[in-house]
């Protein structure tokens, strides 16, 4: 139960740094680049953040694992490309078409994608 513990918290960290790196980059692209669609812009945040997540699974968080890494990056990518396009379509539903402050979009969209992809890299791409 401790090791799970710490798995978690390892995976919490974790989950922090790729939602920085996520949101700077959204950020720069929407303000620094001028990015016209919130839904566009947090696409390809989403690159930054989805590979800032990778590497600190597969060596941070997930460490017990031996798999390949070649296989845990595909497995990884369509798992986390299925979860950018439900991120993606979220904000792009609440801001672009609704109007609403991207902020409070990305908070719901990133809840969601805690959420599956915690059980996803346990239990599809870095299981023991």
């Amino acid at each position: 139960m401790k090791s799970q513990a710490y798995e978690i918290a390892r995976y919490i960290i974790n989950g922090i740094v790729a939602t920085v790196v996520h949101y700077a980059v959204l950020e720069a692209n929407l303000n620094l680049l001028e990015f016209r669609s919130a839904g566009l812009a947090n696409f390809v945040a989403a690159i930054f953040g989805i590979t800032t997540s990778f590497l600190g699974n597969r060596y941070f968080v997930f460490r017990s694992r031996t798999d390949d890494i070649f296989q845990q990056a595909i497995k990884f990518s369509g798992l986390y490309g299925v979860i950018a396009v439900l991120h993606g379509l979220v904000l792009w539903v609440w801001t672009d078409l609704n109007g609403l402050d991207h902020r409070a979009g990305f908070l719901m969209a990133t809840a969601l994608q805690v959420s599956l992809s915690y059980l996803g890299n346990k239990f599809l791409v870095f299981k023991p």
